[in-house]
């Protein structure tokens, strides 16, 4: 059986027969230990070209999130983590998205942002793992491509004056709201709220991203204390950004054997955005918190 989503202008050559999937369409299940240590080593995988080709080009970039939580506590994934994240800030996404056309190995990976995959709504890049098939519970019927992903997070400044920031979070908000209607339109619970989603999906994805850069590059004329990733939601205690210093001095840290980039200050960055980030939580959130319908899993080359 090969997945029916993938238009023809590309997208087909990465329809692969499917492994395991819900019982019926859009029903989720587990992922198994075994198949979640295999989508580690695939993600693994796509991290390793990822600094290969900013090591060769000096771009700047630091383990984000959980995997830089994992790299500062477990010397590695997190047990139960299920994705990878990195952050730069968007200059130097600009050189490595240039740095790709030449160095990316095609045959295996993928980027993916809004320029380069025109069914993608996320205002953030991925780099998928071509071959496989990672389809996230209610967006099965998104035309783009579905691989397995590491995200790829681009920092924007954020305005320090009050009421300029608030404006700003605003509007990150909306164009947030507006690239998630064509999932929340089918998904969303409440009536209301669907039927406001069925008229944002209405404004064109395009005129999205330009509002969403227009934003940046005016944010970004100056310095700020903050900085954001607009288009993903923070924890309301950090909602407009977290430290934007923690950028100026990077180091090396160790994750699964292999030594990455991160943030010095990782204290600063991980307590501003998980508190007692050293404390494990309870046993019945260690989980892949990722809900998945769709999965195929291959092994990646060493």
């Amino acid at each position: 059986m090969l997945c029916p989503w993938y238009n023809s202008q590309g997208y087909r050559k990465f329809c692969q027969p499917i492994e395991r999937m819900g019982r019926e369409m859009g029903q989720a299940y587990e992922i198994s230990n075994s198949e979640l240590k295999q989508l580690q080593k695939i993600e693994l995988e796509m991290l390793t070209e990822f600094d290969r080709i900013c090591r060769k080009h000096q771009i700047k970039y630091s383990l984000d999130g959980g995997t830089l939580l994992g790299a500062v506590r477990h010397q590695g994934f997190i047990p139960w983590d299920d994705d990878i994240d990195v952050i730069m800030r968007r200059e130097e996404y600009f050189k490595f998205r240039k740095a790709c056309k030449r160095e990316l190995d095609r045959a295996r990976f993928f980027l993916q942002d809004y320029l380069s995959d025109p069914g993608y709504r996320w205002g953030y890049a991925k780099l998928r793992r071509n071959g496989t098939e990672f389809i996230r519970m209610g967006q099965e019927h998104l035309e783009q491509h579905s691989g397995i992903f590491m995200d790829i997070f681009v920092a924007d400044n954020v305005p320090d004056a009050y009421i300029s920031r608030r404006v700003h979070h605003f509007f990150c908000f909306l164009i947030r709201k507006a690239l998630y209607s064509e999932v929340g339109k089918y998904n969303e619970g409440n009536p209301f709220v669907r039927r406001v989603y069925r008229v944002l999906s209405k404004i064109p994805r395009n005129s999205l991203f330009h509002l969403r850069n227009g934003l940046a590059a005016r944010a970004n004329r100056r310095p700020s204390e903050l900085i954001s990733h607009y288009t993903l939601e923070y924890p309301k205690h950090c909602r407009y950004g977290l430290p934007g210093k923690c950028f100026d001095e990077l180091e090396e840290l160790e994750f699964e054997g292999k030594r990455f980039y991160g943030f010095r200050d990782y204290h600063l960055y991980l307590s501003t955005y998980y508190g007692d980030y050293m404390t494990l939580p309870p046993k019945e959130k260690q989980k892949p918190h990722l809900t998945v319908s769709r999965l195929k899993l291959i092994e990646p080359e060493r």
